[in-house]
């Protein structure tokens, strides 16, 4: 397969670009679909003239069917995608990627989907797209789904669909009260449910909280419940940040943010931070999931993406406790770089 690729790359350079398009062009309607055409032309950054001609051939293909909302895929489309996602995969050597990164950090599946999220909303949204299709690979009835709160996980609920399994519950990972509303685990947790059709449970406490709050805190009998839940989740869907830029989100005192960057700490999740050893720095007090609760959870995924995140994945990587990634390119190119199988 990897012959004939390489001497269709030589032999018919054109007929890549075109495969490489339509993909763009398919994944894209199937992600934001009902789409009109000159929205698509402007996600995917083409001439509308150009984007125009492949829906028609598209339409012919029975690929997507054209109503007056917008652009819609159809079940042929869907498969198509599939098969597209996988061929370009081998074309890119993203598949030769994900297994490096499967050794690398010990982990039982790794999804690497093409771009780089710091410079295209759209990846962000092929992370969103990746880890729901694979939570609903996973998922059973009666489970318990941790969420953490973050800009990435928010693309998440964005994407989500019902998961078709009964008494599904959702639970957010930790407080939040004191982050954006939109990026806070209790929102996110509510927004994915919904589109799951599941249940949720909300947890509102400040997040971070002093020694003294959190001692009265966990003696409430709602917050205990709504703990246990959370503590003996099922799955757990997380994001990892920069330690700075997270630390200045929570608001945190300039003195400790002054510990974390002399700590040289560079990763962040759980309200955990890592140097690049892998090495906690820096603890926030939350009420909510620990680190040590993942150990006996059956899956842990790690939603993150883009370049400037990758010394912040790895360290979190190096004694984290997750055991499936779901990263862009980008990220994944610079962790690899400097793998040797």
């Amino acid at each position: 397969m990897q012959h004939f690729i390489a001497l269709q790359q030589k032999v018919f350079p054109e007929v890549m670009e075109i495969i490489e398009r339509r993909t763009q062009l398919l994944k894209t309607i199937q992600l934001l679909q009902p789409i009109g055409r000159r929205t698509l032309a402007e996600q995917v950054k083409q001439p509308e003239r150009l984007v125009r001609s492949e829906i028609e051939f598209f339409q012919k293909q029975q690929f997507v069917d054209i109503t007056t909302k917008g652009i819609y895929m159809t079940t042929e489309g869907q498969e198509v995608v599939l098969q597209l996602e996988q061929y370009m995969k081998e074309i890119t050597g993203l598949e030769k990627i994900e297994q490096q990164l499967k050794e690398k950090f010990n982990l039982q599946k790794v999804i690497v989907v093409p771009g780089n999220s710091d410079e295209e909303r759209r990846v962000k949204q092929e992370l969103g797209k990746a880890c729901v299709s694979f939570l609903k690979k996973v998922v059973q009835d009666h489970m318990v789904i941790a969420v953490t709160g973050g800009s990435t996980m928010s693309l998440v609920a964005e994407t989500m669909t019902p998961l078709n399994k009964k008494d599904c519950l959702f639970v957010p990972s930790r407080g939040g009260l004191g982050e954006q509303v939109e990026n806070q685990a209790n929102t996110i947790c509510a927004e994915i449910a919904k589109k799951a059709n599941g249940e949720y449970r909300l947890l509102y406490v400040p997040d971070p909280i002093s020694e003294k709050a959190y001692q009265s805190i966990i003696e409430e009998p709602a917050v205990q419940e709504i703990s246990n839940y959370i503590q003996n989740a099922d799955i757990v869907l997380h994001g990892i940040g920069d330690a700075v830029t997270m630390a200045k989100r929570r608001k945190t005192p300039d003195e400790q943010i002054q510990k974390i960057k002399e700590s040289n700490g560079v990763g962040e999740a759980f309200g955990y931070y890592f140097d690049k050893q892998g090495q906690i720095v820096h603890k926030v007090r939350t009420v909510g999931l620990q680190m040590e609760d993942l150990k006996n959870m059956e899956h842990v995924i790690a939603v993150a993406g883009g370049a400037s995140k990758a010394d912040a994945m790895e360290s979190y990587f190096k004694n984290g406790q997750s055991n499936v990634l779901i990263t862009d390119e980008a990220a994944a190119r610079l962790l690899t770089a400097s793998y040797s199988a």
